[in-house]
């Protein structure tokens, strides 16, 4: 067999071990991201308590700090990029991004293109009501009524939970369930932790607040496939925010309840 120059390169290259494997040339995020200094992170923009946009027209929310959290850690600068719900894992294929702080869950279809760190923040569904309204338990929504849209998750739940003289009063869309507490329909309003941030945002002068968890699904930090030595050190920062109570303090400021155990 006739062996072209290109064909001759790659045998030469591969008999001095020089010919490295795609999972070699893959592990060198962490260390550009020190030799540049800089980290570049994928964030929401239009997905509040997690990421929005501020008055200063700065990126602000849970995630947004998390990613500044981290890149003070790793003793570099962030580059925030934003990103949408269908583009945020493609950031991390092209390399445009080192790492997704998202809102961005885990789930096996996801795990065959990228990998996840630990989880760093619940994202939920809950009961919210006035700060002056003493909700400690779900016995204490009997004779209340809430606000729920038809069929959802949030639904679902607080149907198994409430007590039957619990007043659920049920809308066809979130806009229609959000409505009914703002406009006083309703005393309370289960929801999910996105469409109650933009809720409160929109609305201080309602004063809500969390009240009673009614399901938790955890966030995780996306990285590329084969970022082994990145991965590590962002699960290093993670357990160590854990053990400090700064994750906690994160969820307490943005969620309006502390993140709790998260899975590793």
């Amino acid at each position: 067999m006739k062996l072209t120059p290109r064909s001759f390169l790659t045998t030469a290259l591969a008999a001095a071990g020089l010919l490295m494997t795609p999972n070699v040339w893959a592990q060198n995020a962490m260390e550009s991201i020190l030799k540049a200094k800089q980290i570049k992170i994928a964030i929401p923009t239009d997905f509040p308590p997690y990421g929005f946009v501020g008055v200063d027209l700065k990126p602000q929310g849970l995630d947004i700090e998390m990613a500044q959290y981290i890149a003070s850690k790793m003793g570099v600068q962030v580059e925030l990029l934003p990103v949408s719900s269908p583009n945020r894992i493609a950031y991390l294929q092209t390399k445009k991004a080192d790492l997704v702080i998202s809102t961005l869950g885990k789930n096996p279809d996801r795990e065959k293109v990228i990998d996840f760190s630990f989880a760093y923040s619940p994202y939920f569904q809950a009961v919210y009501g006035p700060k002056n309204m003493s909700i400690k338990s779900m016995a204490d929504l009997a004779g209340k009524t809430v606000s729920a849209t038809r069929g959802a998750l949030e639904d679902q739940e607080l149907t198994k939970v409430a007590p039957a003289s619990t007043d659920i009063k049920r809308f066809e869309d979130n806009n229609g369930t959000v409505s009914a507490f703002v406009s006083g329909q309703t005393q309370l309003v289960a929801t999910g932790a996105q469409v109650a941030g933009v809720m409160m945002q929109k609305n201080p002068q309602l004063n809500a607040e969390f009240k009673l968890l009614l399901k938790d699904s955890p966030n995780f930090i996306g990285v590329a496939k084969g970022e082994d030595a990145l991965r590590n050190k962002v699960n290093a920062i993670i357990a160590d925010a854990k053990k400090s109570g700064d994750i906690d303090k994160m969820a307490q400021k943005w969620l309006g309840r502390p993140a709790g155990t998260l899975p590793e």
